[in-house]
């Protein structure tokens, strides 16, 4: 099996990003996924995946959310740098995703597209005291049954409609109705409004676009 990067840096790598997200988001009141768009939007994302050394073990994950935040021009009034951290749900989604990300050989982003990291966090029980692999075999399962795609999707695209044409018509957020057609958000859960808005622009029954 390929992995990302070489396995040295695999434990910094871990303890960073596990590191990082509680930062982010314990310290500095930045939402979770929130958080991992900006990980991404830097290009940092990309560069930790390769197993750049300056970050995956070069700099504190305190550091690495700085970076963050200084590629993403944000200003924010940084808390005193952290030397412990405690082992929160945040730690170890973001400690977690960084070994399934060298695992899996996947880049942030489509593992990020297909399970979020707010849905990474519900999974901390009871799998936080699990084996790594346990997650790797669960993150595997649920990416693969969304890579097939949902009925939203599917119904959309014999339409010949683009996300960005469907939600004009729509009036659905165009970012919440990737997620639908992705599933990190159930679109059975939508109010009723929404789900006949996209079912009538579809110009189908609504049982054919939700799964």
């Amino acid at each position: 099996m390929t992995y990302a990067y070489d396995e040295k840096y695999l434990s910094d790598a871990m303890k960073n990003l596990g590191e990082a997200f509680d930062y982010a988001v314990n310290a500095c009141n930045i939402d979770i996924t929130a958080f991992a768009d900006l990980f991404i939007s830097t290009g940092i994302a990309e560069c930790f995946g390769d197993g750049h050394p300056k970050y995956v073990s070069g700099m504190s994950g305190t550091e690495l959310v700085m970076e963050i935040a200084k590629k993403a021009n944000l200003c924010i009034d940084f808390p005193e740098l952290h030397a412990d951290y405690d082992y929160s749900v945040e730690y170890w989604c973001g400690w977690i995703l960084a070994y399934y990300q060298w695992k899996s050989n996947k880049r942030f982003r489509d593992i990020l597209s297909k399970l979020s990291a707010e849905e990474i966090c519900k999974l901390y029980h009871p799998l936080h005291e699990a084996s790594e692999e346990k997650f790797v075999d669960i993150a595997d399962e649920i990416i693969e049954k969304r890579s097939v795609g949902t009925k939203l999707q599917n119904q959309r695209k014999i339409c010949g409609y683009s996300q960005k044409e469907l939600s004009q018509k729509t009036g659905v957020n165009l970012r919440t109705l990737q997620q639908y057609e992705v599933g990190t958000k159930q679109l059975d859960k939508a109010s009723v409004s929404t789900v006949m808005a996209l079912a009538n622009a579809l110009g189908c029954k609504i049982e054919d676009i939700l799964d």
